[in-house]
């Protein structure tokens, strides 16, 4: 436990929460409440063996912080967590209640690999990323953003298809619930998933453009393509091909070209001009 003020404030919660979650304790020495709940979050910082750092502010001592941060009534604990405000609470908590906020607010050991692995990720580490993943999802399995995260740093570098993290992929997403399964990024990660396995072995871009150029009606050969660069994540140009291909049989593959192309929306859903413009084009053909 260590006690801040204006001065150090930010570097004591905001900057440290960053590194371990944050809790801090606004009371004051007049508030027999605060009396109570101070020695109950000391010795729980002490039982919780370093899955949070206590600070404590003296709220008269400190006007400005505690307008900054809307104190109204004390005991006011705030949750910091990767230098954000994560919860909050006012009043005296029994003991069990306290340990709910706690084990609410604060991440778990699972949680803290999850963390871990996506500082790794932007550190450009991705096989220590996926070490990461993987632990948080030993300690809990039902984490889906794990398993959701993992899957798509597996999936990442590939073409060239590599059958032993294609299969890994698919362990790491068959048991998620029917809830997460309808998430947006489980259905395009399962788009680019299946995309993979269906051009292992397929003839590179070069060659199947080759094909579709000396023979523009070839359907099979423009949807190979077009699986190819979805597995390359080439979006635009697997839309122009798609499109094609619907334009010339909109029931190609018993519909198999106008689903790709929805999956593929959902893949490229961070180019928002490029969405747009292929959903209206695919409205104009289906509806000419």
């Amino acid at each position: 436990m260590i006690e801040s003020d204006e001065s150090s404030f930010e570097r004591d919660a905001v900057d440290a929460s960053r590194v371990q979650p944050v809790l801090v304790d606004f009371w004051a020495s007049w508030c027999a409440p605060c009396r109570a709940l101070g020695p109950l979050l000391e010795r729980l910082e002490t039982e919780y063996g370093g899955r949070f750092r206590l600070v404590k502010v003296d709220s008269d001592a400190n006007p400005e912080l505690s307008a900054r941060y809307r104190v109204r009534s004390i005991p006011y604990v705030i949750a910091f967590i990767d230098g954000e405000v994560s919860d909050s609470f006012v009043g005296a908590l029994p003991e069990g209640q306290l340990r709910a906020f706690i084990d609410r607010a604060i991440p778990g050991p699972a949680e803290r690999e999850r963390r871990r692995a996506r500082a790794l990720l932007d550190a450009g580490d991705r096989t220590a990323a996926a070490g990461a993943l993987r632990a948080a999802i030993a300690l809990q399995p039902e984490l889906a953003a794990a398993r959701l995260e993992l899957a798509d740093v597996l999936l990442e570098g590939m073409p060239p298809v590599d059958d032993t993290r294609l299969a890994e992929v698919s362990t790491v997403l068959e048991p998620l619930g029917p809830a997460d399964r309808g998430d947006e990024r489980h259905r395009a990660l399962g788009a680019r998933l299946e995309a993979l396995r269906a051009t292992a072995g397929a003839a590179p871009p070069d060659v199947l453009r080759a094909r579709v150029a000396e023979a523009p009606g070839d359907l099979a050969a423009k949807y190979a393509l077009a699986q190819r660069l979805v597995a390359e994540r080439a979006y635009a140009d697997a839309l122009e091909q798609l499109i094609e291909i619907i334009a010339r049989d909109r029931r190609y593959g018993d519909d198999a070209a106008r689903r790709l192309m929805l999956s593929v929306f959902e893949l490229a859903a961070a180019d928002a001009p490029l969405v747009s413009a292929y959903r209206r084009r695919l409205s104009a053909v289906l509806n000419r």
